[in-house]
């Protein structure tokens, strides 16, 4: 078991920590870009992007992963070493394995993205897929590494995991002036702690926002109990930050510093997937996205007219799971329409239904038919009909526009997730 995994003792780092990790990670970690956001001038903040998406493997993750291995004395590195994780570490420590020539064994549970299961393989990686979640995984990874004697590396709580983490807060300070804020997706608490630690040794004013997924908040949880706590964990689009209970050297070390905590619903976070597929051409993961999540939903205004930087973690989203994504941040925008409508079935009737529809500029993505189970009369169809508009107004005016003209007609809800609080329902569950 490594230093400080939920034990009563906790491994302190030190701000020499992070400036010796980046000295020793810079000529195998890309200096990402940190650049002023086109959401500026929507959001009301001014905006910048750390897209550490862009580093090799797609995450932040390579930074604590590349640290870690090179922190390991020559005995180990030849032994090898051994992680569990859903995706970003384990392809992290993969890679930085390949290029150190040291043995990788990663174990991943099954619900692990396919995706990220063969990025692993690619990289020459001994992949062992056990365990219904995490803690099943880490689990069997912990019971190996006694029985072959490998080093167990947590991908979020080591020491020089997070040491490697908060090497992002160094590169974020030489790329931007008069930060105000600081927003860090959190999971098991390495990258919050890390840019803590970073951050506070050089300029207390700027504050440090932790952001999680309200179906994952083990960080608030932790905070509210004065500990590290299993939390449930749920099916979340944030997947990257579904961690049951933080590390106790990351909670240590962010709990007293973290200057804020908030907790974002499942339909802000595909919102904001599609804000920045649409407006800055990224595609960031679920946990990439939470950060720009809470400005969307207004839970950071007080940093309106303030100057923040949103870290985005990574970018290893599924293709099937982006187009879910993408479909669904247009259905909470109030973009994307449904609703059904009884026609006539004589010829004609259902092409006038697309001109009326097509006359006010909306587009169409997709009509079924249903005759069987139409009781009105036997020259009638239900057609469901699937729309994409402009926005929230124009939904609306194409709402009014089929209830002027056809008597048997429902919708559903087109309340835009702007001017509601949402019921949520599992976004992933749904069909």
């Amino acid at each position: 078991m490594d230093i400080g995994e939920y034990s009563d003792q906790h491994t302190t780092i030190s701000f020499e920590d992070i400036t010796s990790a980046a000295y020793k990670i810079r000529s195998g970690i890309n200096l990402t870009e940190c650049s002023k956001s086109h959401l500026s001038d929507m959001t009301g903040m001014d905006i910048y992007l750390k897209k550490d998406f862009l580093q090799n493997t797609g995450s932040f993750k390579e930074r604590g992963a590349r640290y870690a291995l090179l922190m390991l004395s020559k005995e180990k590195r030849e032994k090898g070493i051994i992680a569990a994780s859903l995706g970003n570490h384990a392809q992290a420590i993969s890679y930085h394995g390949l290029q150190l020539n040291i043995p990788v064994t990663v174990v991943m549970p099954r619900i692990a993205p396919i995706m990220k299961i063969q990025k692993c393989r690619e990289l020459k990686a001994n992949v062992i897929i056990e365990g219904n979640d995490m803690a099943e995984a880490r689990k069997l990874a912990i019971e190996l590494a006694e029985q072959e004697g490998l080093t167990y590396i947590n991908g979020y709580d080591h020491p020089h995991i997070i040491a490697g983490q908060g090497t992002i807060a160094l590169e974020i300070l030489e790329q931007v002036d008069q930060i105000d804020a600081i927003v860090v997706p959190t999971g098991g608490g390495g990258l919050l702690a890390g840019v803590i630690v970073a951050i506070k040794a050089l300029s207390s004013k700027i504050k440090i926002i932790g952001v999680e997924s309200d179906r994952c908040a083990s960080f608030s949880k932790a905070l509210e109990c004065g500990q590290p706590i299993e939390t449930k964990i749920e099916g979340t689009l944030a997947d990257g930050l579904a961690v049951p209970m933080v590390g106790y050297n990351a909670w240590a070390l962010a709990k007293d510093n973290v200057d804020k905590m908030v907790t974002v619903q499942e339909e802000w976070i595909a919102v904001a997937i599609l804000r920045l597929v649409e407006m800055e051409k990224c595609i960031v993961e679920g946990a990439g996205a939470c950060g720009l999540a809470a400005i969307l939903a207004g839970q950071l205004d007080e940093f309106k007219g303030k100057r923040v930087v949103l870290i985005l973690s990574g970018g290893n989203i599924d293709t099937t799971i982006l187009g879910r994504c993408l479909e669904r941040g247009l259905a909470a925008d109030g973009r994307l329409v449904k609703f059904k409508a009884t026609v006539s079935d004589r010829p004609g009737g259902i092409s006038e239904l697309c001109k009326l529809i097509g006359n006010i500029g909306v587009s169409i993505k997709d009509v079924i038919h249903e005759r069987a189970w139409v009781t009105s009369d036997v020259f009638s169809v239900e057609v469901k009909v699937v729309c994409e508009t402009r926005d929230y107004a124009h939904s609306l005016e194409l709402r009014e526009l089929i209830f002027a003209n056809y008597k048997k007609v429902k919708f559903e809800d087109l309340r835009c997730i702007k001017h509601r609080k949402p019921d949520i329902t599992s976004l992933l569950d749904e069909n």
